[in-house]
């Protein structure tokens, strides 16, 4: 008997589902339903969506220089002993170049064992280790880099590596406010645009979503060739883009 009453009752669920979608855009047939899904249904049913984007181009005013040393030995013992002296005279040459403790960071430390392949037992054999020291430091004055970079590599000799120096903005809220403010006039422009090609008049904006685009920090990995060669590192930061993304969805009257 339950069997019987299951196929009408699965048909009339179905009827009322069809007829609330019949409905379309007249919002006042869906207050039986949820209030999420009410304002789902009528966001992808009414208005207009668009997407505007700004761009703002910055210099930068901050580098930060990928640096460290690395030691190989036959002990470990004595690469650690190696390292760790070449690696505070590079602190200090920073330190005295004006960079603050707490713009100076520890990236990576490791010990590694050097083998080799020994053909007569057929195994690895250690014949010695490997420790590298990386920190990233946070340079504020652009023009100093240059310097900076010589200092740190005299002062570390053979043992030094220099990465990588990338540049990025210290604030840049300023920046993406400007940008959200060009992202929003594109997409008003753009459903303006559309509104009067459907002859509409275009309302208020009913949903904004943003997503912001963190720039790429501009690597050189040349510069550890520029600091070994004879004269100064000339270092040079370019212009970034900082850029913003916004969707939003418009109103729209006939």
């Amino acid at each position: 008997m339950k069997k019987g009453w299951l196929l009408p009752v699965s048909l009339a669920l179905v009827l009322t589902i069809v007829g609330l979608a019949g409905c379309g855009t007249n919002t006042g047939s869906l207050e039986g339903l949820p209030s999420d899904l009410r304002v789902s249904l009528n966001s992808q049913q009414e208005g207009i969506w668009v997407s505007g984007r700004g761009v703002v181009t910055v210099t930068p005013d901050i580098a930060v220089l990928r640096l460290g040393v690395e030691v190989q030995s036959a002990s470990v013992a004595t690469a650690q002993s190696q390292a760790a002296e070449a690696m505070g005279k590079i602190m200090t040459a920073l330190t005295d170049n004006g960079i603050a403790e707490k713009d100076i960071q520890t990236q990576h430390y490791s010990i590694y064992p050097i083998t080799k392949w020994d053909q007569d037992d057929e195994e690895q054999i250690v014949t010695g280790y490997r420790v590298t020291h990386t920190v990233n430091a946070k340079i504020r004055n652009i023009d100093e880099a240059g310097t900076i970079i010589d200092t740190v590599t005299a002062a570390g000799g053979d043992y030094t590596r220099i990465n990588s120096i990338s540049f990025s903005v210290d604030e840049p809220s300023t920046y993406y406010e400007e940008a959200r403010g060009k992202a929003m006039a594109d997409a008003k422009a753009k459903a303006t645009q559309l509104a009067e090609l459907a002859d509409a008049k275009l309302g208020k904006a009913t949903y904004i979503s943003e997503s912001s685009y963190i720039p790429a920090p501009t690597y050189r990995q040349d510069v550890y060739e520029e600091a070994m060669s004879v004269g100064e590192t000339s270092i040079s930061p370019g212009e970034l883009e900082i850029s913003l993304t916004i969707q939003v969805n418009y109103a729209l009257s006939y």
